[in-house]
């Protein structure tokens, strides 16, 4: 059964409303690890900060505007798939159940397809011809803060987007595993760009963690592995295709394995270097 109602009469009528809902969501988790960042940068976990380098306050002042703009897209993404849903196109999320079990299974599935929808996507994306359209923008973010988890070009923002009318068309969805699905991936893409290692250094030794990226591995992305790491919540795709980075598990180790005591040492080291 089809309404009618206009892609243009939906975004007048509810765009401004999903703007607010989605860019708090935006600005709460980069907010909220932010906050958590500086917070641990006063204890003795100071020395889990993964660059040297400090980024800039424009840095962070040019992730949110890109980010902004990255909801601006969403936005109308949003409104498409409202239209679509009442036209009959999309799965309609609201008053869906198939029971706890059930429902759990589509949330774990949708995480997983995410993953790899994101780890092909963000690979094409790296292409020389489509890097500087697509996703240069984000790769300004050369030491990423937390306000650089939605910091995309338009058109990258589009694509990440394109995920959710694929997974809608051909899985029907409970709406709440689609609201936890939404927040668990502006937290963890949060945690991503936090520039700061949250996870203890065991991480990587057990089959039970090891799977499940930690900020380092992202990091890598953005400073010194260009084109290796381009994975979201796990470390699978990189694996099979020959694609993590050579240095991910000696790096976690050095940042998680610091002391204050060795890191003011390398700091004394170099300004003793300095003529």
């Amino acid at each position: 059964m089809t309404t009618g109602i206009p892609p243009l009469d939906i975004l007048l009528e509810k765009g401004l409303y999903i703007f607010a809902i989605d860019g708090s969501r935006y600005l709460i988790a980069a907010s909220v690890t932010f906050v958590l960042v500086c917070m641990l940068r006063r204890t003795v976990l100071t020395v889990r900060k993964i660059q040297k380098r400090e980024a800039t306050a424009a840095d962070m002042r040019r992730e949110v505007a890109q980010s902004a703009q990255s909801v601006f897209v969403y936005m109308i993404g949003a409104c498409f798939l409202i239209w679509g849903r009442e036209e009959g196109i999309f799965y309609d999320v609201f008053g869906v159940s198939f029971g706890i079990g059930v429902d759990l299974l589509i949330l774990a599935a949708i995480i997983i397809a995410h993953d790899a929808y994101f780890y092909w996507a963000h690979r094409l994306m790296h292409h020389p011809r489509l890097f500087r359209h697509f996703h240069r923008a984000h790769h300004r973010s050369i030491t990423p803060t937390p306000w650089a988890a939605y910091s995309f070009a338009m058109p990258e923002a589009a694509a990440m987007f394109l995920f959710v009318p694929l997974w809608l068309f051909f899985v029907p969805t409970p709406g709440w595993v689609m609201v936890v699905w939404l927040n668990f991936q502006i937290i963890r893409n949060a945690m991503g760009h936090a520039g700061f290692e949250f996870f203890p250094r065991w991480w990587l030794d057990t089959p039970l963690t090891r799977w499940i990226n930690t900020t380092v591995h992202h990091d890598l992305h953005h400073n010194g592995g260009f084109n290796s790491n381009f994975g979201l919540y796990f470390t699978w795709w990189d694996k099979w295709m020959g694609t993590e980075h050579p240095r991910y598990h000696e790096k976690f180790r050095e940042v998680t394995g610091r002391t204050q005591a060795n890191a003011a040492m390398a700091s004394s080291e170099v300004t003793a270097s300095r003529p």
